[in-house]
């Protein structure tokens, strides 16, 4: 995809978010072709969202190549917290874990290990997604136009930090989600990808690739454990994991 497009989606996206309208579809002269695309015009938000604090990841199974989209500053929130729910078009909740950096993986240093990666980790905290569209079809739009709309990523809240979690079970970490003041889902385990750190890893070395990093005090997540599941306006949303303690939202009227 040549800049200009690139350019062009990028800056059709984040009006869209920013002035609270939806996109029918991505112009054709402009729309995603493959995921080297989607990652273009990902990369073309920054300079008109800003700062990046951090970047979701996700895959649709245990052996499968993840995807990835940045975290933009304005979108992260440290728990609990509360957000006007007319922010939102869709308010689908996921329960998330979460690792923050204590130093950078800079590209030089790649290819990094399993082992490496996890030296450079500060912590492991639970945490809450809202996914969010600015398509007219929300979640049954174009695949890769959804990539390129970082991924769907609405908001983001995590809560406090556990040091010492290299001693969970991360994969088959106990979950709750409750929304309402219900519990909407509750298991064992459940991450799609399987293993959340695998997620991490891969995630430092593909930003390495394209000539990145995974930064100090950035915030890595690695997808739900139960799906999305709909809050509505006046909803807190708390998701909890046995050993990372809970993370709380709540959708202001």
């Amino acid at each position: 995809m040549k800049a200009k497009a690139a350019i062009k989606a990028a800056e059709l996206l984040v009006s869209a978010r920013h002035e609270h309208w939806l996109v029918d579809e991505l112009p054709r002269d402009c729309l995603p072709e493959s995921i080297e695309d989607a990652y273009a015009i990902q990369d073309a938000m920054v300079p008109l969202e800003g700062a990046i604090a951090g970047w979701k990841i996700g895959a649709p199974g245990a052996d499968a190549e993840p995807i990835c989209a940045p975290l933009f500053a304005r979108y992260v929130h440290n728990g609990p917290t509360k957000l006007p729910a007319n922010d939102f078009y869709l308010l689908e909740t996921e329960a998330e874990v979460a690792f923050t950096l204590a130093r950078d993986l800079p590209p030089e240093g790649a290819p990094y290990d399993r082992e490496a990666v996890l030296s450079a980790v500060a912590g492991a905290h639970p945490a809450i997604e809202i996914a969010d569209s600015r398509f007219t079809e929300g979640m049954s739009a174009h695949k890769l136009s959804q990539l390129a709309d970082t991924n769907s990523n609405g908001t983001f809240v995590y809560g406090a930090a556990v040091a010492d979690w290299q001693g969970l079970d991360i994969p088959q970490l106990p979950v709750k989600l409750s929304i309402g003041g219900k519990v909407v889902a509750e298991r064992v385990g459940g991450n799609n990808a399987g293993d959340p750190v695998r997620l991490l890893v891969w995630a430092a070395n593909h930003c390495a690739a394209r000539g990145l990093m995974l930064k100090a005090g950035q915030v890595v997540t690695t997808g739900s454990y139960v799906g999305m599941n709909p809050s509505q306006p006046g909803d807190t949303a708390i998701a909890s994991f046995e050993g990372l303690e809970s993370a709380s939202l709540e959708f202001t009227v």
